[in-house]
């Protein structure tokens, strides 16, 4: 019996513990593990190396989206930084010209001091992202929908251009999580998750993920790499992270119908010049995002008529919705992206971004109408 994905989030990674019948997953907190007896290999050794409750977590993690492999990592940009730290000097790479500010300043500061070269083009547009992989790329870099302007790129066409390139093609599908997009399915090599966001769901869990389609050498590189890096995922975080897991379509499927509200009405709202959430029909990418994804999250931002001054009071004029930076967890945030980016943003200065929670919607609508007056 193969189990739909509701049932699969539920039950992947969390059988029952075999020494006590125990339901919900144990923690295992140890950081060393008696070694085999000669002529046995050792299942675990040092929790650097592997751990128990981390295994639960990869071994879900990649059913989720569909890959081989997956391997946890001690935050999203520590992820990042295990395929970006892969390019070697001379090597090309493509990444989106709307991205996370984290992966915009590595890519920015760090890979041009190792003699990496980085094209930065828009992926929405296709037309640009052949004429920059013309010149040979070893990777190409995207987020769909991006962050902060919410663009949707054509992830299946992406592949296909990455691939007839001999590149590998990333995606960041942090915003979407496995319940709404799964680009390993569209052609993805790889997937890369912030787990602190939706997958640990409550605020309150720092983790990052790789999901590989094939568990090949280059996945064992970066796994060697990250042994020797140290970047590894605590064994209380991928216990929480876990538990995420089991609840994350219920949660999203919440989200994604907050949002669509909350969207609707900033759409027909005066003070708002432009709302970006690939739900709306008109946004440029609403056909892609129909296409490749099952609904269209619970993220969005909003640019306002008044420009920068009306956007700051904006965002500090909630009530409901808290001022802070993230997302993905049951409460909704709201954020000026270009006063919290600082140096590397290309956000525009009356951009401001959402992450709509479970609240009750009519709440969160008549927060930001008062917010708005």
């Amino acid at each position: 019996m193969s189990p739909k994905f509701d049932t699969l989030a539920v039950h992947a990674g969390a059988e029952p513990d075999p020494g006590t019948g125990a339901v919900a997953p144990p923690l295992h907190l140890s950081t060393t593990f008696v070694h085999a007896p000669p002529g046995e290999s050792d299942d675990f050794s040092y929790q650097r190396a592997d751990n128990p409750t981390q295994r639960r977590l990869e071994t879900a993690l990649a059913a989720l989206e569909g890959g081989e492999r997956a391997l946890a990592f001690a935050s999203g940009m520590a992820a990042v930084a295990a395929v970006l730290d892969t390019l070697q000097h001379g090597q090309r790479m493509v990444v989106p010209e709307d991205c996370y500010v984290g992966t915009r300043g590595y890519v920015t500061e760090v890979l041009p001091e190792r003699g990496v070269d980085v094209l930065t083009v828009d992926t929405a547009d296709l037309d640009a992202v052949r004429a920059a992989c013309n010149g040979g790329i070893t990777l190409l870099w995207a987020e769909s929908p991006s962050n902060p302007r919410m663009r949707v790129s054509d992830l299946a066409e992406l592949a296909s251009i990455a691939h007839a390139h001999g590149a590998r093609f990333a995606c960041d599908n942090t915003f979407a999580t496995p319940v709404l997009q799964r680009p390993l399915a569209l052609g993805a090599d790889i997937v890369m998750h912030s787990t602190t966001k939706y997958f640990g769901g409550h605020s309150d869990v720092l983790g990052g993920a790789l999901v590989f389609a094939r568990n090949d050498d280059f996945a064992e590189r970066i796994a060697a790499r990250r042994l020797l890096t140290g970047a590894i995922l605590a064994p209380f975080s991928a216990w929480l992270t876990l538990r995420g897991c089991r609840s994350l379509p219920a949660r999203m499927a919440l989200h994604c119908a907050n949002a669509r509200k909350v969207a609707q009405f900033l759409a027909g709202h005066p003070a708002i010049a432009r709302v970006n959430w690939p739900g709306l029909a008109s946004h440029p990418g609403h056909a892609v995002a129909a296409r490749q994804m099952r609904d269209f999250g619970a993220m969005l931002s909003v640019e306002l008529a008044g420009g920068y001054d009306a956007a700051l009071a904006f965002a500090r004029g909630t009530q409901i919705f808290t001022h802070a930076t993230s997302l993905g967890g049951c409460e909704s945030l709201i954020e000026h992206r270009a006063s919290a980016e600082g140096t590397h943003t290309h956000a525009p200065p009356a951009l401001v971004r959402l992450s709509v929670g479970l609240e009750d919607a009519d709440d969160l609508i008549a927060d930001l109408d008062q917010a708005l007056a």
